[in-house]
C-alpha cells in the first residue's frame, strides 16, 4: 500500500486526452501510432495549484475522507443518479453540436457504467468474468439554480470556445452568456461538462475529487466537441472519451498510475491504487499482448497481461471496468467533503429535477428551412421540453392551415412573411409558442435581366426579395441612405467595430433562368466599397450561385485582402464618391444553374476591419457592362441618342431620344421592383424626339424609363431624389 502523503501529493490532478490544435505544440512521444494525436499531460492551471500549501493540506483532508468513505459498507444493487447539464460553448461553428450528439454521448455514458455494452463480453480470457457494472447512472438535470426549467443544455456563443488556454476563461464565459441562467452552476449539485472547440490542446479533461473546489462550477468535465457521443461532429472510436474523464471525476487514476505519461518504464514502480488493475506502464494502442510489468500485486501474482481494454488506459479498445475501480468510484460518491456526496442525494436530485417524473417545461419548434421559394415543402420539429403527449400546430397561409401530429410537413404558395404557433400539452400543462415572420416566401421567380440598386427600400431583414443572414447575432447588412455608387441607397454591413471571425450574408431573391439555352451567357455584375481599418487585415467577400432556391450553393467568387482593398482608414469609413467603388463582373455562372430558382448570395467574412458596402446587383444576360443592363436593346437600331436629364431629377425629367422612321411608341416609368407608376403615349417624328414628364409624386429612388415600340424596347435609368 501506498503511503498516504503519496496519496495526496499525486492522487489529484488535471487528467486528459489531448488532440492536436496548431496553436499547441505537439509531442509525438505521447501519441497513438499512425496519428498526429497528443495524450494527457498536466493542465497549467493543476500545476500551479500543485504549488499551493493551503491546497495540500486540504488534500490531507481529502484523503482521510476517502479513506473513511472506504469504510462504510455499500449495497450491492443501490444505484447512484448523477444530474449532468452540458454546456455547449461555441462561436457558431461545427463545435455548436446537436441536442441529439449530446443525448447519444449521455447514453453511452450509461450503457458504459451499467456494464449494458456487448463488447464487454469480448474480453480477453485473463479478464473474462471481470468487467463490473458499476451502478451508476447519468440523468439531465431540468431545473436550473434559479429553479427554471430547462432541457439539460445551455449554449453560450464566445469566441473563447476556440482557445482553451484557460479553462475558468471559457467557464466566466458561459456563466455570462448562456441561454438559460446567467450565475454558476455549483459542481456539487451538477456534474457539468464543457463542450469547446479548443481545450488547450486536450481531448478532455477533469479534476478528481476535492473540498478545494467542491462548490465551484469548475469542478467539472472539459471535452472537444468531437469526442462527445459517436455521431454528429463525434465518432465510435471518440464516444469513450467522457466515460474516461468520468472515471477520473470519480477518482480513478489511469491504470498505470497518478500521471499523464503512458510508456514511461518507472510507472511500474507506481500504482493506481486499485488492486484488480494490473501493474503496467499504459499503451497507446490496442496491443493485446502487452505485458509491461513483470512484478504485479497481491491480486494477481506475478507477471499478468496488461488490462489494455480498461477505459482507464488510453487504447481505442477500452470495453471494461473492474470490480476495484466500482468499489473507489462509489467510495468518491460517499464524500461528503468534496461535495460528491451531495451530487448525488435525493435532496439534490429533487432541487435539480434529475429522475422525477418528467413535466412539461416550454413548448418550442425549429424548421429545417425559414427561407424558401414558392411552394418548395418545409419540415417543423417539435423541441419542446421535457415530457409532451400533443401538439396544435397553427401555419396561416400554409397548407395545411393546422396539424395535430409531432413534426408536420408544410408548404406555403404565396410570398410574404408568416408566422407559426405551436400548442404542446403534457396533459396536465399547456404550454405556446409563437415566432412572428418564421417563416419567408420568396416572390415568384423574376426574368433577366435582373437589377436592384437597393434604392425602394428602407430596411433588408423583413422583405420577401432579399434574406439577411446573421449567424453570430451582431450587425448585419442594412440599407444606407447617405451614400450610393449612382443613387441614394445601397446595402451596407457596419463591419467597424465588429468582433474578428463575425460572418454576413445577403442573398438575392430568385431569379428564373430556366428558359435559356445552354449556350447563352449570362454575367453577374456589381459593386463594392470597402476600407480595411489596418494594413493588416484580411477579410473576404465571397460569392455563392444555386439552381434550386438556396438548397445548395456553390462558390463562384472570392476577393480577400489587399485583392478587396489595399488601403486602411483607421475611422469608421463610407465611400464619398464612385472612384471609391470597385465593379465585378461574374462570367462563371455555368448552364448547370439555369434553374428557376436561381438566387446569388454575397457572404462577407470579417477580422475586425471596415465598413462593407454593396450597390447595383444586376444578373444578364450577354457580355459584361459597366453600365446597369435593364432591358432588350433592340430597338436601338430605330432610336439612338437616348438621354434622360437631369439625372438625379427633383421635378421634371426630360426623355430624348432619336428617331430614324416615325413610330407609334409608349414611355413607362417603372420603380425599383418592376412597379409601372407611369406610361405615356408618344406618336415619335423621325430626328429628335423630347418627352418631359413629371416627377413631383415619385418617392424618392432609382426608376427606369422605357421606350416601348413597334420593334422592341429600350431601357435607362434615372434617379429621383
Amino acid at each position: 500500500m501506498k503511503t498516504l502523503l503519496f496519496l495526496f501529493v499525486m492522487g489529484f490532478y488535471m487528467v486528459c486526452f489531448a488532440q492536436t490544435k496548431p496553436v499547441h505544440s505537439f509531442d509525438p512521444s505521447n501519441a497513438r501510432e499512425g496519428e498526429r494525436v497528443e495524450y494527457c499531460h498536466q493542465h497549467k492551471k493543476m500545476a500551479a495549484l500543485m504549488q499551493n500549501p493551503a491546497y495540500l493540506q486540504q488534500r490531507v483532508i481529502d484523503s482521510l475522507d476517502e479513506l473513511h468513505g472506504a469504510s462504510k459498507p455499500m449495497t450491492k444493487g443501490t444505484v447512484y443518479k448523477i444530474p449532468v447539464v452540458f454546456h455547449v460553448l461555441h462561436n457558431n461553428g461545427p463545435e455548436n453540436i446537436s441536442d441529439e450528439q449530446i443525448l447519444d454521448a449521455l447514453s453511452i455514458l450509461n450503457r458504459d457504467f451499467r456494464l449494458l455494452n456487448q463488447d464487454a463480453n469480448n474480453v480477453q480470457a485473463e479478464f473474462q468474468g471481470m468487467p463490473a457494472d458499476i451502478e451508476v447512472e447519468f440523468l439531465i438535470a431540468t431545473k436550473a439554480p434559479n429553479g427554471q426549467c430547462f432541457k439539460g443544455i445551455t449554449r453560450t456563443v464566445n469566441a473563447l470556445t476556440d482557445n482553451g488556454e484557460d479553462g475558468g476563461d471559457q467557464v466566466d464565459a458561459i456563466v455570462d452568456g448562456n441561454d438559460v441562467y446567467n450565475g454558476s452552476w455549483p459542481g456539487n449539485r451538477y456534474l457539468n461538462i464543457f463542450i469547446c472547440g479548443d481545450i488547450g490542446g486536450a481531448a478532455g479533461y477533469t479534476t478528481k475529487p476535492s473540498g478545494w473546489s467542491a462548490t465551484q462550477m469548475t469542478n467539472g468535465i472539459w471535452i472537444l466537441h468531437d469526442y462527445v457521443g459517436s455521431i454528429g461532429t463525434s465518432s465510435v472510436g471518440s464516444s469513450r472519451t467522457l466515460t474516461h474523464e468520468v472515471g477520473h471525476w470519480l477518482n480513478l487514476d489511469h491504470t498505470w498510475g497518478p500521471n499523464n505519461n503512458p510508456g514511461n518504464a518507472s510507472s511500474c514502480s507506481t500504482d493506481d491504487n486499485v488492486q484488480d488493475t494490473p501493474n503496467c506502464i499504459g499503451v497507446q494502442a490496442c496491443i493485446f499482448a502487452s505485458n509491461t510489468c513483470n512484478s504485479d500485486n497481491a491480486y494477481w501474482g506475478f507477471d499478468i497481461k496488461d488490462n489494455v481494454e480498461n477505459y482507464m488506459d488510453y487504447s481505442y479498445c477500452s470495453k471494461m471496468f473492474t470490480s476495484g475501480q466500482r468499489t473507489r468510484m462509489r467510495n468518491a460518491l460517499q464524500s461528503n467533503n468534496t461535495g460528491r456526496a451531495n451530487v448525488i442525494s435525493q435532496a439534490n436530485l429533487t432541487l435539480v429535477g434529475a429522475g422525477a417524473t418528467p413535466y412539461l417545461c416550454k413548448a418550442d419548434f425549429s424548421s429545417n428551412l425559414t427561407t424558401v421559394c414558392v411552394g418548395d415543402p418545409i419540415q417543423f420539429s417539435d423541441e419542446s421540453y421535457n415530457s409532451v403527449n400533443s401538439w396544435s400546430w397553427s401555419f396561416p397561409g400554409g397548407l395545411p392551415a393546422s396539424a395535430s401530429s409531432q413534426n408536420p410537413t408544410v408548404t406555403y404558395n404565396t410570398p410574404g412573411l408568416y408566422s407559426v404557433t405551436l400548442e404542446a400539452s403534457d396533459g396536465v400543462i399547456t404550454d405556446s409558442e409563437i415566432k412572428n415572420n418564421y417563416i419567408r416566401v420568396l416572390l415568384a421567380p423574376t426574368t433577366t435581366p435582373f437589377y436592384d440598386g437597393f434604392e425602394n427600400y428602407n430596411a433588408l431583414n423583413n422583405l420577401v426579395n432579399w434574406e439577411v443572414v446573421n449567424p453570430d447575432g451582431n450587425n448585419e447588412f442594412t440599407i444606407d441612405n447617405t451614400t450610393s455608387f449612382n443613387g441614394i441607397k445601397c446595402a451596407k454591413l457596419q463591419n467597424f467595430g465588429q468582433a474578428a471571425g463575425s460572418r454576413d450574408e445577403l442573398i438575392s431573391t430568385p431569379i428564373d433562368l430556366s428558359g435559356l439555352a445552354a449556350n447563352q451567357a449570362v454575367t453577374l455584375s456589381f459593386r463594392y466599397a470597402y476600407r480595411k481599418k489596418l494594413a493588416a487585415d484580411n477579410e473576404a467577400l465571397k460569392v455563392f450561385i444555386t439552381g434550386d432556391c438556396g438548397d445548395t450553393w456553390v462558390q463562384r467568387k472570392t476577393i480577400t485582402g489587399n485583392q478587396l482593398s489595399n488601403q486602411a482608414v483607421a475611422t469608421s469609413w463610407k465611400p464619398s464618391s464612385q472612384a471609391d467603388w470597385v465593379t465585378v463582373h461574374m462570367t462563371n455562372i455555368t448552364s448547370t444553374y439555369y434553374q428557376q430558382n436561381f438566387r446569388a448570395k454575397w457572404r462577407f467574412e470579417g477580422n475586425g476591419g471596415n465598413n462593407f458596402y454593396l450597390d447595383d446587383i444586376n444578373l444578364y444576360n450577354g457580355a459584361p457592362s459597366n453600365t446597369v443592363v435593364l432591358g432588350m436593346e433592340t430597338l436601338e437600331e430605330n432610336v439612338s441618342e437616348v438621354v434622360l436629364y437631369p439625372n438625379p431629377v427633383s421635378s421634371e425629367l426630360n426623355v430624348e431620344y432619336t428617331v430614324t422612321t416615325a413610330d407609334k411608341m409608349t414611355v413607362v416609368l417603372l420603380d425599383a421592383n418592376g412597379k409601372q407608376v407611369q406610361a405615356h403615349e408618344i406618336h415619335s417624328n423621325a430626328g429628335k424626339n423630347v418627352v418631359m414628364l413629371d416627377t413631383h409624386a415619385l418617392a424618392a429612388g432609382k426608376y427606369s424609363a422605357t421606350i416601348y415600340g413597334t420593334q422592341g424596347q429600350v431601357s435607362r435609368t434615372f434617379i429621383k431624389q
